[in-house]
């Protein structure tokens, strides 16, 4: 599967996911009985059309600091909006990680964000912890991998993905 047809995936089953949660009226989004996926899916919508504020005042609204994937996703909108918290996206990031040490997605995202603050050895500490934890293919890895590339190519600077 190619990556654009995966976006559209992923973007479908967000959509799914959201027209789940609009026919189960009982299961309000911050209802404790509501599935983690579906609380956090308006939040993956938001994030999937790059509206950072409105991810950010979803995941304020569902409110589950508890959850590895609230925290990670919290940070992830932190670090891209358009005037990013890069203190705050850490905080987030290493919530997710003391409540899940092997969250991949916290480990990639943070990677990337060391790479942005010029602190490659951090970065690298979250690819060696990526290495260990994942099999190939592991889209996590990858990404930080070649982000790490991209900055090291670019005589330790940090470039964004294309």
């Amino acid at each position: 599967m190619n990556t654009a047809t995966a976006r559209i995936l992923r973007h479908l089953l967000a959509g799914a996911a959201l027209a789940a949660t609009a026919q189960l009226p009982a299961l309000a989004a911050d209802n404790d009985s509501t599935p983690p996926a579906l609380r956090l899916a308006g939040a993956r919508s938001q994030i999937e059309a790059k509206n950072w504020q409105r991810a950010i005042a979803e995941l304020k609204r569902v409110n589950d600091p508890g959850n590895a994937d609230w925290n990670n996703l919290m940070g992830y909108s932190l670090r891209k909006s358009k005037s990013p918290d890069y203190a705050a996206a850490e905080r987030f990031y290493d919530a997710a990680l003391r409540i899940d040490p092997n969250h991949r997605g916290a480990l990639e995202y943070s990677g990337e964000l060391y790479l942005i603050l010029d602190n490659l050895p951090k970065a690298e500490e979250r690819q060696a912890r990526l290495q260990r934890l994942c099999s190939t293919p592991c889209e996590e890895l990858e990404d930080l991998s070649k982000a790490i590339e991209r900055y090291k190519a670019a005589g330790n600077k940090y470039v964004p993905e294309e």
